[in-house]
């Protein structure tokens, strides 16, 4: 399967190859020692809504499906402050009540660019998780209630796949690939630490080249697993688009990663500025000025129909049986839908103001913030467990 992964992307001007350079030699590494920083292993969730779709009958009960909340005190101080939750931008001004007025700006989110569900940080359902302490991986949760999931992401989410890829339209190809990019990477995460041996004294997680094969080997997916795994090159080629466009909004001097370690977060922001400056020189970046591009009007209706099938995708994540799958699943949506909120608001980006006492025309909450570099994290991840995968495959045969 991995043999036929190569050379062009189709609606792109890159290659599978580059990528992998790009990936694995310049940003992987960098980009993994971000996330292990306070201000991004940190997750708030809230992994006790109900699911809007159907009624979820039971959860799995398997030990490694469960998530491990933190207690208060392992979460530093500053991330716990509500108002640098909800904005992540210092506010400089004498009057107390220009101040509030400002915080209070983060608090309405302009639901017309939302392509996705942003769980309520004020909701005592909601509590920190480390990320690092709950992996990805794989859970043995499967069965009907996780085929139900893709099949209803797939199939049933409004009329949005079968019936829209009738035309063939970039943006929906688009639209269609990056579920299908996104599928394939969270494969790729569930067969690269994949439970080997689960013994009453030890637990060893590895590779599992089996897993792998039936997943995205051609003659087993009759002819989509290479296709699956070129459309998690084009998902990794828009959240990198995406890293590149937000550069702007982190270099404003009023932005800080605020974890109230003063020290920390200034290093924190300058490793994160250094990563998308990074993004930023890509040589090949995905041309976002293709979608959207026809009539005006068409073109309006086209991208809220994507973006309301999106926030159904984001809300499906409600119904996973598996919480350690349900927190992943609302990272990883979150942070595309983050990605494309980030993608479609060139102008308002543009137009951020030098001067911290005003309005900003563009902000992330925290939440925001922290699920788009963990969810490129997992992407960037993927593609470099690939190389692993490619060199046990060789040792095969």
């Amino acid at each position: 399967c991995l043999m036929k992964v190569t050379g062009d992307l189709d609606d792109c001007t890159c290659d599978v190859e580059t990528i992998d350079r790009f990936n694995n030699d310049q940003l992987f590494s960098k980009l993994q020692t971000l996330l292990e920083s306070d201000y991004f292993r940190f997750y708030k969730v809230n992994l006790n809504k109900a699911c809007p779709f159907w009624t979820v009958r039971s959860h799995c009960g398997l030990k490694d499906c469960a998530v491990q909340p933190c207690s208060p005190n392992e979460v530093p101080e500053g991330l716990r402050s509500s108002s640098h939750n909800k904005v992540n931008f210092s506010v400089f001004t004498s009057s107390d009540e220009t101040r509030e007025a400002l915080l209070n700006w983060s608090k309405h989110d302009d639901e017309a660019e939302r392509f996705c569900v942003v769980d309520d940080e004020e909701s005592p359902d909601s509590q920190y998780v480390d990320l690092l302490l709950n992996p990805e991986r794989f859970t043995a949760y499967r069965g009907p209630e996780a085929w139900q999931i893709w099949n209803s992401i797939y199939e049933e989410n409004s009329k949005t796949f079968y019936s829209w890829l009738e035309g063939q339209c970039v943006e929906k190809r688009a639209f269609y690939r990056l579920i299908s990019g996104l599928h394939a990477s969270i494969n790729i995460h569930l067969s690269a630490r994949y439970l080997l041996d689960d013994s009453w004294f030890q637990k060893k997680w590895g590779h599992n080249v089996s897993e792998f094969r039936q997943r995205f080997d051609s003659e087993l997916t009759a002819g989509e697993g290479p296709k699956r795994l070129r459309n998690l090159y084009f998902l990794f080629l828009i959240e990198l688009r995406a890293l590149a466009k937000a550069l702007p909004v982190f270099q404003q001097p009023s932005f800080r990663l605020y974890t109230g370690r003063p020290e920390e977060d200034r290093r924190h922001k300058e490793q994160l500025l250094h990563i998308l400056q990074l993004a930023r020189s890509f040589p090949l970046h995905f041309d976002e000025t293709s979608l959207f591009a026809g009539d005006e009007k068409e073109a309006a209706k086209l991208k809220e129909d994507i973006r309301l099938a999106f926030l159904n995708i984001s809300r499906i994540m409600d119904c996973v049986g598996c919480f350690k799958c349900r927190l992943w699943g609302k990272l990883q949506t979150q942070g595309l839908g983050t990605a494309l909120k980030i993608l479609f608001s060139e102008r308002q980006i543009e137009a951020l103001p030098t001067s911290s006492s005003k309005r900003p025309s563009f902000q992330l909450s925290r939440q925001e913030i922290s699920s788009l570099l963990n969810a490129f994290g997992r992407i960037s991840t993927s593609i470099r467990e690939l190389q692993n995968f490619r060199s046990l495959l060789a040792e095969e045969r």
